[in-house]
């Protein structure tokens, strides 16, 4: 059986994704030139001020009784409130740093949608081509057949670049994946973001910022599937004969390996590595039914564990701070668009789901429809094998 669109219907596509990017791209363009001028000090909401997280050092506008700043020797970083957006403190925020894998954030917050679950896919040979030196690997083998779940496990857990690769080919190919994220990127309000290799490996100008990094993951907490796999701590992947092996989370600030003390209420989100950007942290953690988020960008002191207990120290400061400091910018911006719903509830989210799919799913040829920049100017036409499937 074949799903697919006429070459008619897909050009129609094609011009009404065009029409939707022209009519966006005067107000993306408005947004990237626009500074707002500092306002008068005085009430929380009133004062918040994106202009102040263009500043460098540490911005934080402490009232009466709020705890001190803990020490923190991160080139950059962040404290956000989750639910509004505000960013309670920060230092060099926009200062742009290779991210490393936490630009899997990215890549999952536009790949995501797009794939459902319970696709199964056969690797081949190509999909694997040009995974750089010393990547991180979850053990993706050609030949093999994978759920797309199996796949995202091996990308929150694992930081598994060669499941970025295959994802990425199921999805258009390197180039326009990265051309994708580079648009959502903007879609989101996050400008410093240049997205070069999807899989956070270092390249030639590939940059984004603490503040970039606290939006794609406050806006991966409204996605119930982002959600669910960055608080995961374990699974198992599919491995050769038909064998599956554990794999386990990365990111000890959740699972508490190394010597890491894990942070209570911790819900995720992406940990990363390389030579050139060091350690690199965006986590997120709930406490009485508020949400924050934090980003650390490459510790200059305390060695490999300095990016998991900088954070803690900053999670820790954000509980405390909490109605004690006014606002020194937000994580909204004006040309955000409406994400997927409310927070995901993290008892929620260490909870597999059905595939929305289910029984019955064409076995060859299906086409799908994607959304990118925006709510959907941008469409891509996918075409790749599937396998029959119960679920996701």
């Amino acid at each position: 059986m074949t799903i697919g669109f006429s070459f008619r219907a897909a050009r129609s596509t094609c011009l009404l994704c065009v029409a939707g990017l022209l009519t966006l791209m005067p107000a993306a363009a408005a947004a990237r030139t626009g500074r707002p001028d500092p306002g008068p000090p005085g009430g929380a909401r009133a004062a918040v001020q994106p202009a102040l997280l263009y500043r460098s050092g540490t911005q934080v506008r402490p009232r009466a009784g709020a705890p001190g700043i803990p020490v923190v020797s991160a080139l950059s970083w962040v404290v956000a409130d989750a639910g509004s957006g505000d960013v309670l403190a920060a230092h060099d925020a926009h200062r742009k740093l290779p991210p490393a894998s936490t630009l899997k954030t990215l890549f999952a917050l536009t790949v995501l949608p797009v794939l459902p679950g319970g696709i199964r896919h056969e690797v081949s040979g190509d999909e694997l081509n040009g995974i750089g030196p010393g990547s991180s690997l979850v053990g993706v083998v050609e030949g093999g057949t994978y759920r797309v779940s199996d796949l995202w496990n091996g990308v929150f857990l694992n930081s598994g670049n060669d499941a970025v690769h295959v994802l990425a080919s199921l999805t258009g190919g390197w180039s326009a994946t990265a051309a994708r994220m580079q648009a959502e990127a903007r879609a989101l309000g996050a400008h410093d973001t240049q997205v070069r290799s999807p899989d956070g490996y270092d390249a030639p100008g590939q940059v984004s910022s603490a503040y970039d990094l606290a939006v794609f993951g406050r806006a991966g907490l409204r996605n119930p599937d982002f959600a669910r796999y960055c608080a995961r701590i374990d699974a198992m992947f599919p491995g050769r004969n038909g064998e599956a092996y554990g794999i386990r989370n990365t990111n000890r600030l959740l699972t508490g390996e190394g010597g890491v003390e894990p942070y209570p209420g911790l819900v995720g989100i992406k940990n990363g590595y390389t030579s050139n950007a060091g350690n690199t942290l965006v986590a997120a953690a709930r406490r009485d039914g508020r949400t924050l988020v934090v980003t650390v960008m490459n510790p200059q002191e305390g060695g490999g564990h300095a990016v998991y207990e900088e954070a803690r120290s900053l999670l820790d400061w954000g509980f405390e701070a909490a109605g004690r400091v006014d606002p020194v910018g937000s994580l909204v911006s004006g040309n955000v668009r409406p994400r997927q719903g409310p927070e995901a509830v993290p008892a929620a989210v260490a909870h597999a789901r059905p595939s929305r799919h289910g029984p019955g799913w064409p076995e060859t040829g299906a086409i799908v429809g994607v959304g990118g920049l925006g709510a959907g100017a941008m469409a891509l036409v996918l075409r790749f094998r599937l396998v029959r499937v119960k679920g996701g």
